[in-house]
């Protein structure tokens, strides 16, 4: 196989990719503005317009494409014109990721849910469509249907996705790792008009696969997953269907890293797009690093006289790197996330929903921690499906919202977010808890070392 490439990211969390080094990289913005009339908040809103069908397709291809660019370009939009310190002058969110299902079936070692504790729980279709119509309003442009659960698990995710296409969401992603992807879900979710199934799938091997994602009920299994997936391509085609994107993504760990082609030989003829994330070596969960490694950044840091928990990043072909210093977050300026329960998060990042920024929905507050200490008390009693969750812990509450349910634009724009995103731009991003040991590599400005 060719060398492997390091390309930007087009996924949400904007971190840095690797695809084959013969496998031009999948171009999203040019495919979704190619099939633009195939999306189905195209074809719904179609029957009613009062534009010519030429007009009405220009448009959301416009709009797409403006999307995709503020993606990129977003925070050095406002790093430039300060912005951001004018509430009236912010984008609207270019994405929201609604917890459509807290509860997973798996229990991956590397997942921030078998150290941080999450409720299972499934979000409400009324208080969904309630976000959705905010959104649409706000025109918000991409809506992912989940965050730290397994959305399959949703008896009812086809409609929440058909529901948001209808309000004219231009983009509907899901992530999902297969587990229960029937023949049957897949013709649903295919009819639905969901634009893109990211499958995350870590390994290139059965052994390292079910190593890194074991069940959590019950034992996963390498064949059926990898079944699922390829069936779903296969069901695809059959209904000569351009919806979803198929993406799937592996992140590499010590087991993985020398897995790399096996992977791409797996999946690079039946889905869309195959790629590898790259770890990230900050004081995460997952410690790659060899002797060697160890050694070679420890004494870069003495030499350079810098303080020796300086964050390190190892990409896929062994190049260490280390940085100096943060930059403002992408995130606080793109996204929203929102719990199933209606509280409001500012990055995918924040797993426990830590720094809420507000709350969408009463129940988030009037609850208090009831559904955390429930899957705590069940992780204390040794539960089944509890059993590997042993080492998860309360969230510490790194700050707590005024308790009154507020509008998506009225947090977007609110004193929670305006305060964290001008700490970013102060350099003072270790005030914010949440933010100031957070391994997203993209906040990051890094240094090659070797």
């Amino acid at each position: 196989m060719s060398e492997i490439k390091n390309l930007k990211q087009e996924i949400l969390t904007g971190s840095a990719r690797l695809v084959a080094g013969n496998q031009k990289p999948f171009d999203r913005v040019k495919y979704m503005s190619e099939y633009m009339h195939l999306n189905k908040a195209f074809t719904f809103q179609l029957v009613n317009s009062k534009h010519s069908k030429e007009k009405l397709l220009q448009n959301f291809k416009r709009k797409y494409q403006d999307y995709r660019e503020k993606w990129i370009n977003i925070p050095k939009i406002y790093e430039d014109k300060k912005n951001f310190e004018d509430s009236s002058k912010l984008y609207s969110p270019l994405s929201i990721d609604i917890e459509t299902a807290s509860i997973c079936d798996l229990a991956c070692p590397h997942c921030s849910r078998e150290y941080i504790i999450t409720p299972d729980k499934i979000m409400n279709f009324d208080f969904y469509k309630k976000l959705v119509d905010e959104a649409a309003i706000l025109g918000v442009p991409s809506i992912k249907l989940n965050w730290r659960g397994e959305p399959l698990l949703n008896p009812k995710l086809e409609e929440f996705i058909t529901y948001a296409k209808k309000k004219g969401i231009l983009e509907v992603s899901i992530n999902t790792n297969a587990v229960t992807l029937t023949e049957k879900r897949a013709k649903k979710l295919i009819e639905s008009g969901l634009d893109i199934i990211i499958f995350s799938f870590d390994g290139g091997s059965k052994r390292t696969y079910e190593k890194m994602r074991p069940g959590r009920f019950k034992q996963n299994n390498f064949d059926t997953v990898y079944k699922n997936i390829k069936k779903f391509s296969q069901i695809k085609k059959e209904m000569k269907a351009k919806f979803p994107i198929t993406k799937i993504q592996m992140i590499l760990t010590k087991d993985s890293k020398n897995e790399k082609e096996n992977f791409f030989e797996l999946f690079s003829d039946i889905l869309d797009d195959v790629t590898i994330t790259q770890y990230n070596e900050r004081g995460g969960s997952i410690n790659d690093l060899t002797d060697s490694e160890r050694e070679k950044i420890r004494n870069y840091l003495e030499k350079n006289n810098l303080d020796i928990n300086s964050p390190y990043m190892v990409n896929a072909n062994g190049e260490i790197s280390i940085s100096r210093k943060r930059k403002p977050c992408e995130q606080v300026f793109q996204r929203l996330m929102i719990t199933y329960n209606g509280r409001v998060g500012m990055c995918c990042h924040d797993w426990g929903a830590q720094h809420g920024v507000g709350y969408v929905n009463k129940d988030a507050f009037k609850n208090g921690n009831t559904d955390f200490l429930n899957v705590k008390e069940q992780i204390d009693n040794n539960k089944k499906g509890f059993e590997l969750l042993k080492d998860a812990v309360m969230p510490t509450e790194f700050n707590e919202p005024d308790h009154k349910v507020e509008t998506l634009k009225e947090i977007w724009c609110g004193k929670e977010l305006q305060l964290v995103r001008k700490k970013h731009y102060e350099n003072k991003v270790d005030d914010v808890g949440v933010c100031k040991n957070c391994t997203f590599k993209d906040t990051y400005n890094w240094e090659k070392i070797n």
